[in-house]
């Protein structure tokens, strides 16, 4: 899976067997998965206009969207080992007096883990449920808005690990911890109690004990933890984990097995591999390697 901004669209690239609450929604093998900012006072048609959002990027119809409200700066993802967690997210109280402005909560999550059609679907209720948890605990007497939509997609390709997605599942908590957090994240940049110019990215992290950590390069105190001038912004790499033992190797995990170990990998922090990355955010490992042998 790549995942990157482009413009008021963010996108989900790679092989997916997803399911979809939100527009022409279900459960289906998709390449894409897209959220797309529009106006505030949109009329347009929604499935119309996410078709031809997805005709003017050069998309096949193999694809699930969601449209929002809410700038993509305020967008927050969330990593949590094999889940990847994507929320843009503003409310409006479903019940009178109601806001002018619409709002909506979308949630996409990511399982680089196969998942039944089953378990894509109970992911669904484990995202409502935390979303409902995270707005009472903020104090709202609502547990979502009018259009908040969800999509769950997985690896097509990956055998079906988890055939449940429950809260006490491993891939449900995951799931859970991410929405629960995040949601109140995504708000407070939405309504300008954070402000961010760019989406935040945020890790679950073992280290010094369990904790959410957000990452941001302006004034990272371990630059340069590779090379002098080197490029931060992808301290995450998309291509995690690449699995190319020339970047990277397998390592025991302290809380058991084995996880990707990539820590003396620079090749997305040399400058110009960077900036090809940010101008081709779809460009294949191969590729990359090869700008950087050219240099």
């Amino acid at each position: 899976m790549r995942y990157f901004v482009r413009g008021d669209t963010l996108f989900l690239r790679g092989w997916f067997r997803a399911a979809s609450t939100g527009i022409n929604g279900g459960i289906a093998d998709v390449t894409t998965v897209l959220n797309h900012t529009v106006p505030r006072d949109f009329d347009d048609d929604p499935p119309r206009h996410l078709d031809l959002l997805a005709a003017r990027h050069g998309l096949s119809g193999e694809y699930f969207g969601l449209l929002t409200a809410v700038d993509m700066r305020h967008l927050c993802v969330l990593q949590y080992d094999f889940v990847t967690v994507f929320i843009t997210a503003g409310v409006t109280n479903p019940t009178p007096p109601v806001d002018d402005a619409p709002h909506t909560i979308n949630i996409i999550v990511y399982s680089r883990e196969g998942m039944c059609d089953a378990a894509l679907l109970e992911a669904i209720i484990t995202t409502t449920g935390a979303k409902a948890q995270a707005l009472h605990d903020l104090g709202y007497d609502f547990p979502g808005t009018t259009t908040d939509a969800v999509v769950v997609a997985c690896e097509r390709n990956a055998a079906p690990v988890h055939t449940y997605a429950g809260t006490l599942t491993e891939v449900g908590q995951r799931v859970h911890a991410a929405v629960l957090y995040g949601l109140p994240e995504a708000l407070a940049r939405q309504q300008g109690k954070v402000r961010r110019s760019d989406p935040s990215f945020f890790i679950y992290s073992r280290y010094g004990g369990e904790h959410w950590v957000e990452w941001e390069k302006e004034g990272c105190p371990y630059y340069p933890c590779h090379f002098p001038g080197q490029r931060c912004d992808y301290c995450y790499c998309p291509c995690y984990p690449c699995t190319d033992e020339e970047l990277g190797e397998w390592v025991e995990s302290s809380s058991g097995g084995r996880v990707w170990g990539c820590a003396t990998c620079t090749l997305l922090h040399v400058p110009e591999v960077a900036e090809y990355m940010k101008r081709n955010p779809e460009a294949t490992l191969a590729e990359l390697k090869r700008l950087r042998d050219r240099l």
